[in-house]
């Protein structure tokens, strides 16, 4: 798993790379821990080389959709596969998130 983090146009950009299974999302929350307080600034979680997503990685994305929204702010996932799709659909966090190709 590697994710990086970069503010850039006055937002937040993650790159989620590989497979955030139990033991890459506690790394990779350490990375993203800036976009629990986005402080007003949107955030793009790009997506598209990830590959799977276990549910400790749904709770760091469903902590920081709560810190964005509470300071005003979306959070965007970009290029998302079909498979991740499916588990935010099964899960109800489809309804959750906006989607962006």
């Amino acid at each position: 798993m590697n994710t990086t983090l970069e503010e850039k146009d006055g937002k937040y950009i993650a790159v989620l790379e590989g497979e955030m299974d139990t033991v890459a999302a506690i790394e990779a929350e350490k990375v993203l821990q800036p976009l629990y307080n986005c402080n007003g600034k949107d955030v793009i979680l790009e997506c598209g080389k990830l590959e799977y997503i276990a549910s400790n990685g749904l709770r760091i994305l469903l902590g920081i959709l709560k810190g964005a929204k509470a300071k005003g702010a979306k959070v965007v996932m970009r290029h998302v596969n079909d498979d991740i799709k499916n588990v935010f659909r099964i899960t109800g966090f489809a309804d959750l998130f906006e989607f962006e190709d």
